[in-house]
């Protein structure tokens, strides 16, 4: 590890954990919750991630098969459409930049399966595990080191 961000500012570690804490409350499915995390930790490359949140999910109930079908989730019969909205805009979310936008279509499938309170709750899941790989992926967090309390 290059660094360790969480030692050096533990209160801003804190800060996002509580964050964390806080979507788990939310209207927000905790399936789909845990497959965007997933999701999103795959196409950032993040090896802590993706082993942190793939035994959330796991001990959470998501099937092996489902977590196995994720990466080509576009192709596969065992997403719901509700997942398919959230996938897609966690994958249009994270590949904002260099003129990328969530577009129309994407947008529009997520309204139409979330009400206001589990859209909001996903909108920050997908914000906040792209804070989390983005820091984990720059300072080359270790795939299984402790996580600090």
């Amino acid at each position: 590890m290059r660094f360790d961000p969480y030692q050096a500012a533990p209160g801003w570690y804190q800060d996002v954990l509580a964050w964390s804490r806080d979507l788990r409350h939310s209207t927000l499915s905790p399936e789909i919750r845990h497959l965007v995390e997933i999701r999103v930790s795959q196409i950032n490359d993040c090896a802590f991630c993706l082993t942190y949140h793939t035994d959330l999910a796991l001990a959470g109930g998501v099937a092996q098969a489902k977590l196995d079908a994720l990466a080509g989730w576009r192709n596969s019969s065992g997403f719901s459409d509700a997942e398919r909205a959230a996938l897609g805009l966690a994958e249009a979310m994270t590949r904002i930049g260099d003129g990328n936008r969530v577009d129309e279509l994407t947008w529009q499938a997520a309204r139409d399966y979330f009400e206001d309170g589990a859209l909001a709750a996903l909108l920050h899941v997908i914000a906040l595990i792209n804070v989390w790989n983005r820091i984990n992926v720059a300072v080359e967090f270790p795939e299984h080191h402790p996580l600090p309390t």
